[in-house]
C-alpha cells in the first residue's frame, strides 16, 4: 500500500512538473493504471482546487480512455512482448493476478464486471476489469458499458468520500 502511494505521488509530481493545465493532468492520473480515479478525484479536489463537476467528469474520461486499447491490444502486445524473460514474467504476474479476480465475473458476467470495477479498491479498477473482460473474451460493448459503469459508481463512491474527508478536516 505504501509502495502505491509514492508511486502515486511521483506520478502526480511527473505530470505536474510539466505544467499541465490541472483539468489535464485530473485526466491522466484517471489514465494511469496507478492512480486511475482512485486517485485523481482527490488530487482534483483537494490539491487542485478544482471544482467538483470537473474532477468528476475528467477523471471519469481518463478512466474510461484507456478501456478500449487494453481490451483489444493486451492480446496482440503480450504476445508480442513475452519474447523477453522480463516481459514474460511481468504478463504472467499480471494474468494470474487478473484470473484470481475473474471468478466473480465469469458467474455473474457483465453484472459482476461492472460490480468489481466499482468497488474502489487498489486491484479493482477499469484497467483490471478491461484485462478481465479481454482475458473472458467477452464481448466488447457490453465489456466496455460494465466497465464504464462501474467507474462511474467508483466515482460517486470516491466523491463522496473525498468531500466527507474534506469536510472532517
Amino acid at each position: 500500500m505504501a509502495v502505491r502511494r509514492i508511486m502515486q505521488e511521483r506520478l502526480f509530481d511527473f505530470f505536474a512538473s510539466f505544467g499541465l493545465s490541472p483539468k489535464i493532468l485530473i485526466l491522466l492520473l484517471g489514465a494511469m493504471p496507478v492512480t486511475e480515479l482512485r486517485a485523481s478525484i482527490p488530487i482534483g479536489i483537494l490539491i487542485l482546487k478544482q471544482s467538483v463537476k470537473a474532477t468528476f467528469f475528467f477523471s471519469v474520461l481518463g478512466n474510461i480512455l484507456p478501456i478500449a486499447p487494453i481490451y483489444f491490444l493486451l492480446d496482440p502486445v503480450s504476445k508480442k512482448l513475452s519474447n523477453t524473460r522480463c516481459m514474460r514474467r511481468f504478463f504472467e504476474w499480471l494474468f494470474k493476478r487478473a484470473k484470481t479476480h475473474a471468478k466473480i465475473i465469469e458467474r455473474y458476467e457483465t453484472l459482476g464486471l461492472m460490480l468489481f470495477v466499482a468497488v474502489p479498491l487498489p486491484g479493482t479498477g477499469a484497467w483490471t476489469g478491461a484485462i478481465i473482460a479481454s482475458l473472458l473474451r467477452m464481448h466488447f460493448i457490453p465489456a466496455f458499458l460494465s466497465v464504464s459503469m462501474g467507474v462511474i459508481i467508483a466515482a460517486v463512491i470516491v466523491t463522496i468520500l473525498t468531500l466527507i474527508g474534506k469536510r472532517a478536516f
